[in-house]
């Protein structure tokens, strides 16, 4: 199964990014990207690609020890970037971004313990993807949007461990499914 550690934005915080990402979907230019849904919206920790699904347990007990290591901690949504040339629009973060590398790199040490191979270790972005794009795109006008962007600040208080099943109908601009399959209370707490 294809497996990725996260940190998922509260209800009302998606909210707020998508009454945002609604207004830069009216720029022009926009109908070139490929938008992600909603329910994609996450700060990935660690992915993990395909994993065995008998090496799920232990990884699953490791992300739970290192959840258990660090505390709830404060997070908002806040600005806005790309990679590669307009390969891809994100929100960023702020609050305790140092808590948040933290946990991604406790997140990527769980999975290299559990016998994944994560390949290079690379320094951890704290970002949110909000569009695509196969080739390079100017999204200066999408970041210049983003650059005002602040959502509420909340308590990230777990870690989610979860599973991201590809579109398999073909149709233009599906979406992955990702379902949760493990939660873990930072701190220990809950």
């Amino acid at each position: 199964m294809r497996l990725f550690a996260a940190v998922l934005p509260p209800d009302d915080v998606v909210r707020e990014l998508a009454a945002r990402v609604a207004g830069l979907r009216k720029l022009p230019g926009a109908d070139g990207l490929r938008w992600t849904g909603r329910p994609g919206w996450h700060f990935t920790l660690a992915f993990y690609g395909e994993v065995a699904e008998d090496l799920v347990p232990d990884l699953s007990a490791r992300l739970e020890r290192a959840a258990h290591r660090g505390e709830p901690f404060e997070l908002a949504l806040r600005g806005g970037g790309q990679f590669g040339h307009g390969r891809a629009l994100w929100t960023g973060a702020a609050g305790d971004v140092t808590a948040l590398r933290l946990l991604a790199d406790r997140a990527e040490a769980a999975a290299r313990k559990a016998g994944l191979d994560m390949g290079e270790h690379r320094r951890y972005k704290a970002h949110l993807t909000v569009a695509r794009s196969r080739d390079a795109v100017d999204v200066r006008p999408y970041v210049e949007n983003l650059a005002d962007f602040a959502s509420r600040t909340w308590t990230v208080d777990e870690l989610v461990l979860v599973r991201s099943n590809l579109p398999r109908s073909g149709r233009p601009g599906e979406q992955p499914r990702y379902e949760p399959v493990g939660r873990w209370a930072l701190g220990g707490a809950g």
